[in-house]
């Protein structure tokens, strides 16, 4: 394994460094109580990578099985018990646990145990995965049932195939 090939090609450092203090609230709340927080978006990374923090609330929810065909996803638990599943089992992911699911990898998340449970999230390269959670939300807060058609279309225009 190499480094990638360059990206910057100028002489000297640039001052381009973006902070996001803790305080800051979430970017995306949910009708379930999930809150998202953008941390780093494919936009704002130039398409490096997309970080996000997702804090469940105590309501049952999650993601069902899927993959993707071009991007990475990895969890990695902060707070509370998450249960993340790797394709072929479900497993309590505890504070400190991580799950890296390469392209083509099936994978869920769901919180199931009551209690608020927190993880990041996160996709490489950086996609527009803003949109997808977005239009989730939109879902949720207007209680609007999709057909099962409906569904596949949303997903295949996110990159995500259900299994």
């Amino acid at each position: 394994m190499s480094y990638p090939p360059q990206r910057y090609l100028a002489e000297t450092g640039e001052i381009s460094g973006t902070l996001r203090p803790a305080d800051n609230g979430p970017d995306l709340s949910m009708a379930t109580g999930t809150r998202v927080h953008y941390l780093g978006t494919g936009g704002s990374t130039n398409g490096a990578f997309g970080l996000y923090r997702w804090e469940m609330g105590p309501r049952p929810g999650g993601a069902t099985p899927h993959f993707h065909r071009t991007i990475t996803e990895s969890f990695y638990v902060l707070t509370g018990t998450v249960q993340l599943y790797d394709g072929d089992k479900w497993a309590d992911g505890r504070p400190g646990d991580f799950l890296h699911v390469p392209e083509g990898g099936i994978h869920a998340f769901r919180n199931a145990s009551g209690e608020p449970a927190s993880m990041l999230v996160l996709f490489t390269p950086g996609a527009p995965r803003e949109a997808y959670f977005e239009e989730l939300a939109d879902i949720t807060h207007t209680g609007r049932e999709l057909t099962p058609e409906e569904w596949t279309e949303l997903w295949l225009r996110h990159d995500q195939y259900a299994v």
